[in-house]
């Protein structure tokens, strides 16, 4: 896809280098292959999949992470990748393990890292309650089951680490509800889609029994 196209389309979420510009395209080039025979994301426009997958998760990455941030994270039922892959390539030092169940995705996100060259990303075929360790941010985005699953990922944040949901608007009460023991900051709407918002919660060391 071309890079001057993808640097717009992305302008309203964050401001992307041409390192990271050249990696992102060709990222899109191998999920809209990929997803033709196999589907790994509903959405079909290139320009939608700037936007929706690589914008909201760039938005993230800006609040969440910064450029040379060397913290672990874990992406929780990671899909086509988001927002895990965006987020390393915007912190690229950052140890990343992306836990998805489903065979056919987790293959095509062990090709994506290898074709966009990206070093220290763990790809974890299986559930999210059985990986055994936990990581300084943990992400989940827009999953089905949402009240059994957000209750798993919290329980993978390290002690002072942080839970980052990039949800609708409407579940930002429900994430109240699920995760009292959580630390909640403020949800930040996301650009151009006024039902979308980041929701981010500090699991406090001394809060590890209620977990």
């Amino acid at each position: 896809m071309d890079r001057a196209r993808i640097s717009s389309l992305l302008a309203p979420f964050a401001d992307v280098s041409d390192r990271q510009l050249n990696k992102i395209s060709t990222y899109i080039d191998i999920l809209i292959r990929w997803n033709a025979r196999t589907n790994l994301t509903s959405v079909r426009n290139p320009d939608e999949m700037v936007t929706r997958h690589f914008g909201e998760s760039l938005f993230a990455a800006r609040h969440l992470l910064a450029p040379d941030s060397q913290v672990t994270v874990i992406d929780v039922g990671s899909g086509a990748g988001f927002p895990g892959l965006p987020l390393k390539i915007w912190a690229p030092a950052i140890r990343l393990t992306l836990i998805e169940s489903q065979h056919k995705k987790a293959t095509f996100l062990r090709e994506a890292v290898r074709a966009i060259t990206l070093i220290d990303v763990n790809v974890f075929s299986g559930r999210a309650e059985e990986f055994p360790s936990r990581a300084d941010l943990v992400t989940l985005r827009a999953v089905e089951r949402f009240d059994q699953i957000a209750p798993v990922a919290a329980r993978l944040v390290s002690p002072g680490g942080c839970l980052a949901l990039l949800i609708g608007s409407g579940q930002v009460r429900r994430a109240h509800e699920l995760l009292p023991q959580l630390g909640w900051s403020g949800a930040v709407p996301m650009p151009q889609a006024q039902e979308r918002a980041l929701l981010t919660g500090t699991y406090r060391a001394s809060n590890e029994s209620a977990l």
